[in-house]
């Protein structure tokens, strides 16, 4: 399915092609269902513009979602990939991740042109723009534009584009994250590799560097790492499977695991859930992102499983950005 830009509604040209389904469902429940190769597909709530599923070529989910989350708007849903803008966190005045994750997003009819990518199998352009009572929280007009593509060979991708509308000449700054939920086998049976030696903000939101040759998780770990290489390995040994994270435009990865003290705590997340999951999040975070007024900023991430048998130094030679 080639990049173009289709003169009548999207879901409405789209839906008839066997790659891409529109599902239409109750309480602003809206989806779209995109297929690969096989059985890969990839599943994007329209509430909080979320991908929530990301199966491989053998239908197996990739992504996790929690037993216990919340699929009611307007409350986010835990779990999948939840875009955080404009505020990753409590970097800032907004509520926890900022509004987007829990924002209608709808079907962006004229998205701006992206390079032709015949490794593409299917993808959709959807799109953001503030409410009045968003401009009352954070008064500055935006168009967020984001493609989410699924490759021939299950690879997903997440292009996104924030534009600054503001008319009274003001930029604008913000913080931003792909929230990104890994499943993995069994939390103390993960490696993450890539983010060796890098400096990062721990969760008093000090400096400090990584002493480890690779991360490994015996307890809770929430840490932004900074100005961080293009990619992330993350070493599931049990599955015998390696997630590749390739980033751009986004200089910082969050890692973040709740350990069993906060998952108790948590009303949408299971007690022992902490064990099957990971975040690991293409991010910009330490140093805000300042937008002019017709002033574009472009953030991707690709994301690849790839069945491995571990060996120290992997992470070179594995793929490059798909998608």
């Amino acid at each position: 399915m080639a990049a173009s830009t289709p003169q009548s509604p999207h879901h409405q040209q789209q839906s008839s092609s066997p790659f891409m389904e529109y599902i239409r469902a109750p309480g602003g429940l809206d989806k779209v269902l995109l297929r690969g190769g096989r059985s890969c597909s990839v599943e994007i709530r329209l509430f909080g513009g979320q991908v929530t599923s990301w199966k491989n070529d053998h239908g197996e989910e990739l992504l996790f979602v929690s037993s216990k989350a919340n699929f009611r708007p307007p409350k986010a849903l835990r779990g999948g990939i939840p875009i955080c803008f404009p505020q990753f966190g409590s970097h800032g005045n907004l509520e926890q991740h900022g509004f987007a994750r829990n924002r209608l997003w709808t079907i962006d009819d004229n998205p701006p042109p992206l390079p032709v990518n015949p490794a593409i199998k299917a993808f959709v352009d959807i799109i953001l723009k503030p409410t009045e009572d968003d401009l009352k929280m954070w008064p500055h007009s935006f168009e967020f534009r984001l493609r989410i593509a699924l490759g021939a060979l299950g690879d997903l991708s997440l292009t996104s584009r924030i534009r600054n509308t503001n008319t009274d000449g003001r930029p604008f700054s913000y913080t931003f994250a792909y929230h990104t939920y890994f499943s993995v086998s069994d939390i103390s049976e993960v490696r993450v590799e890539g983010l060796e030696t890098m400096d990062y903000l721990d969760l008093k939101k000090e400096r400090c560097t990584e002493q480890g040759d690779a991360i490994v998780f015996e307890s809770e770990v929430d840490k932004v790492y900074l100005s961080t290489p293009p990619k992330v390995a993350i070493i599931d040994h049990e599955k015998k499977r390696t997630f590749v994270v390739t980033k751009e435009g986004l200089p910082d990865v969050v890692v973040w695991n709740p350990w069993d003290k906060k998952a108790k705590a948590m009303q949408d997340f299971g007690d022992s859930e902490y064990k099957h999951m990971l975040c690991v999040e293409p991010a910009a975070v330490e140093k805000p992102i300042t937008l002019k007024p017709g002033e574009e900023w472009k953030g991707r991430v690709a994301l690849s499983a790839v069945p491995s048998s571990y060996c120290s130094g992997q992470l070179d030679p594995l793929m490059v950005l798909h998608g």
